[in-house]
């Protein structure tokens, strides 16, 4: 079972293709929690070997900051992975990111050759961070298997353009034809200690829809969203980030409760309305993502 470790808050973790020095620069730069090098989707077939090689260098040259720094693979079944991990690796990106993710095995096998890859390096065993994207009808159904495949995993992440691919859906703006399986994906992620990141949004630009649906995300329990386009960063951060009035509810249901379990009460009333466990479980929950 995975165990829970956040390093940080990731509130917005933005896709830059890897075969493009330039927009990795300029992500280097940008407000946004991780920047993902993307190796699969987001390079053409024949560019690959460009792409983990100019990733490579921009691991090498180019200064994050406290940034994280994902690489995304391409599946195990291409064959890609053994020689991206190889070139990349050298470079210390924080972790990387298995796509569409269908069984324990897609983990296990990358699992594998980031062990490999520690040992060459000297690193220690767990160095490398893993993700998983949850994106076709299998990954679904699999989830249970994949939150546990390796100690090494810290977070889905949930990818409806594929998933409607896979399965005939016909994309809305409502997003209904994949409610069911962007809940699976948040649920799974709560039960096993995993961080979840919700889908993209496609429209770049159209930022009130952007932060409507990161709303949305954030009351269904996902703790960042994935973005495709800078401008889309800021907007993810304010809408995963707790605002000022929350905070500050938090801190006076939290004293509260401590107030009322000193003096031997249990459920207690607190601006009008009831208070049990879970809720003070949530105001807590608020207070550490504050810090």
């Amino acid at each position: 079972m995975a165990v829970q470790n956040i390093h940080f808050p990731r509130r917005s973790l933005l896709f830059m293709p890897g075969d493009s020095m330039r927009k990795m620069q300029k992500a280097a730069g940008w407000e946004v929690d991780t920047v993902i090098l993307d190796l699969e989707d987001g390079v053409a077939q024949n560019r690959k070997v460009e792409a983990r090689l100019a990733t490579a260098e921009a691991l090498r040259t180019l200064d994050f900051g406290t940034r994280e720094r994902l690489v995304r693979l391409n599946h195990i079944s291409t064959g890609l992975p053994p020689e991206e991990i190889e070139v990349t690796a050298p470079w210390r990106p924080d972790g990387y990111i298995v796509p569409k993710a269908e069984d324990e095995s897609d983990l296990r096998s990358i699992d594998r050759l980031l062990e490999l890859a520690e040992q060459r390096l000297g690193l220690k065993t767990g160095s490398f961070r893993l993700f998983a994207m949850i994106e076709t009808a299998r990954g679904v159904m699999n989830l249970r298997e994949i939150a546990r495949a390796t100690l090494r995993l810290e977070g889905l992440i949930f990818g409806a353009e594929d998933l409607a691919g896979d399965i005939g859906a016909i994309r809305t703006p409502e997003g209904w034809e994949v409610f069911y399986a962007r809940s699976a994906v948040v649920i799974a992620a709560a039960a096993y200690g995993l961080q979840a990141f919700d889908m993209i949004y496609a429209d770049y630009h159209d930022l009130e829809g952007l932060e409507k649906e990161s709303r949305f995300a954030r009351q269904l329990g996902y703790t960042g969203k994935t973005c495709i386009h800078p401008n889309q960063t800021p907007i993810v951060n304010r809408a995963f980030s707790p605002t000022e009035e929350e905070v500050e509810r938090a801190r006076r249901l939290v004293q509260a409760f401590e107030e009322n379990q000193a003096a031997g009460a249990g459920a207690f009333s607190f601006e009008g309305k009831m208070v049990d466990m879970p809720m003070v479980v949530a105001a807590r929950k608020i207070l550490a993502r504050a810090r």
